[in-house]
């Protein structure tokens, strides 16, 4: 859907000049009037201000989606002009990985790094607290392990993704299990959230159904709510507990930076420390 902008909050670097935000973006002109932005072009330019905060020499968390993949289109971009050096990516899915070696990313991984200098990816859901769930495109568990390394998360995302609580989109929160007696676990998970309306569906492709497979050669069940789960550490420990389990959706107190692209155009909220 196409959402007008009428003009930008914003900070680091940029400045407002005709209602438009203005700064190191090359997306934007100061001779374009305000015109309607839809939704990925919002994206875009979240992703865009995302990279403002790449410097050279670091260490940085590709993420993976629709959102991040403008960031890592951005990063290697500015690498080809020699505006940032020295970089080294760690990509948070395989097909972060491609863009990112077509794009002449030098790549490593967190046994060459465990301390990542910055990370930059989307987010499904986003609440008040900076709570985060993520995972609907199947990369939860190395963005999770990528992103819980990282001394910076940087989130990036449209107004949409606003919840008053996670689960609160409607929309899947996913669960990485491995696939022995997947059902077993599912059920598991399902009674483990009765009190919240918890339907449970595995993963599958729409064309064959068959089940979708991770990069890590497991299988995702997506949990879906009607009510909200409560305390979200609690619901994360005991999700962690059953066996058959490997990761979950819901990024708790990681993100640092959440970007948001909306009607009012850039907004940045900060983790409260």
């Amino acid at each position: 859907m196409a959402i007008p902008c009428n003009h930008f909050i914003t900070s680091k670097n940029s400045t407002l000049e005709n209602g438009i935000l203005m700064g190191s973006s090359p997306l934007i002109s100061p001779s374009m009037p305000p015109k309607i932005l839809t939704q990925e072009a919002l994206k875009k330019i979240a992703a865009y201000k995302a990279v403002e905060y790449v410097d050279s020499n670091m260490v940085i968390g590709l993420g993976t989606g629709s959102t991040a993949k403008h960031a890592v289109d951005r990063i290697g971009e500015l690498l080809h002009q020699g505006k940032l050096k020295n970089i080294i990516g760690i990509p948070t899915s395989k097909r972060t990985h491609e863009q990112a070696v077509s794009l002449g990313i030098p790549l490593s991984d967190l046994d060459s790094y465990p301390v990542v200098d910055l990370a930059i990816d989307g987010a499904d859901e986003v609440d008040p607290y900076l709570n985060l769930v993520k995972g609907r495109g199947g990369s939860l568990l190395r963005e999770k392990m990528i992103e819980g390394a990282c001394k910076k998360f940087v989130v990036i995302v449209d107004e949409s993704k606003l919840v008053k609580h996670l689960g609160g989109s409607g929309l899947a929160m996913p669960v990485e299990v491995v696939p022995f007696c997947w059902k077993f676990t599912a059920e598991k998970l399902k009674k483990l959230f009765a009190d919240a309306g918890c339907l449970v569906k595995l993963r599958a492709f729409p064309e064959n159904g068959e089940p979708f497979v991770t990069d890590n050669g497991n299988y995702v069940v997506d949990l879906y709510f009607n009510k909200d789960i409560g305390d979200l550490k609690k619901a994360s420990d005991a999700i962690l507990r059953l066996p058959g389990v490997v990761e979950h959706g819901m990024f708790i107190d990681m993100a640092t930076t959440v970007i948001i692209a909306g009607e009012l155009g850039l907004t940045i909220k900060n983790k409260q420390r």
